[in-house]
């Protein structure tokens, strides 16, 4: 035997088996890859799409704005002209009867008859410090005395609103709380009421529009939190010096105070 050829017993075979051959993927796994590869297609697909709506609707959500403001601008000025006026001839101005409120609870369930907690729950006000945009008709207004003892509610300005909805406020898509952190949000759900954006939700809610019911069944109840300084007294009206009641415009420093 040679000194370099090792003995037999030591020599690694090199035979392979004909039947052996590279493991096969499972086709479960094959049926995976493919499902997903067709979902990141159409995801993409669609990531497209909405780029280009989105882009077609910005001039459209613009001029909107531009609109809504021009109106605003135009209400404020015909307000000031017409106390201007009235002054003038020595009579005074009534504002026309306000169309929506802004209803805060500020009272827990202790103690609290049935007949209250249902109508509290009809307006959704579950939670303390819970806010909601209500219109105001025969209805609504027998509804708030009877449930006036637990909250603060009066009639919200435009500033209000718009804080409300720009901070605050969320959207209710498919049972969940969305944020309305753009405008795809409001038209996914209310574009068939030609809602496409968050400015149109604020002009819905500040002039009491078509769409008003829509709009605020939309929007989840508003979370706010405990006024700076706290309250004052809770058992009282807010004639009284307390808390709870119609506040009528003063109602916008209280809502400030919370956002």
């Amino acid at each position: 035997m040679s000194l370099l050829t090792p003995p037999s017993h030591l020599v690694i075979s090199t035979y392979t088996h004909p039947c052996s051959t590279t493991p096969r993927v499972p086709e479960s796994l094959l049926k995976k890859r493919k499902t997903a590869d067709k979902y990141a297609a159409e995801a993409a697909e669609k990531a497209v799409e909405a780029k280009k709506n989105a882009k077609a609707n910005r001039a459209v959500v613009f001029k909107r704005a531009e609109k809504y403001v021009k109106e605003y601008r135009a209400s404020a000025r015909d307000i000031i002209r017409l106390k201007r006026q009235a002054r003038k001839a020595g009579n005074f101005y009534v504002p026309e009867t306000a169309k929506v409120a802004i209803l805060v609870r500020i009272k827990g369930i202790n103690a609290v008859a049935p007949k209250v907690r249902k109508v509290l729950q009809l307006f959704r006000l579950r939670q303390i410090n819970n806010a909601v945009f209500v219109k105001l008709n025969k209805a609504t207004i027998n509804m708030i005395r009877i449930i006036e003892p637990y909250i603060a509610w009066g009639y919200p300005n435009l500033k209000t609103v718009r804080d409300m909805v720009y901070k605050r406020g969320y959207g209710k898509v498919q049972g969940r709380r969305v944020p309305l952190s753009e405008n795809a949000v409001v038209e996914a759900s209310l574009g068939e009421k030609d809602i496409i954006c968050v400015e149109d939700v604020v002009h819905e809610v500040v002039t009491g529009g078509d769409n008003f019911k829509a709009v605020t069944n939309f929007l989840w109840p508003f979370k706010l939190n405990t006024p700076t300084g706290g309250w004052k007294k809770k058992t009282n009206h807010f004639t009284e010096g307390g808390d709870y009641g119609n506040r009528e415009d003063l109602i916008n420093k209280l809502v400030q105070a919370m956002i």
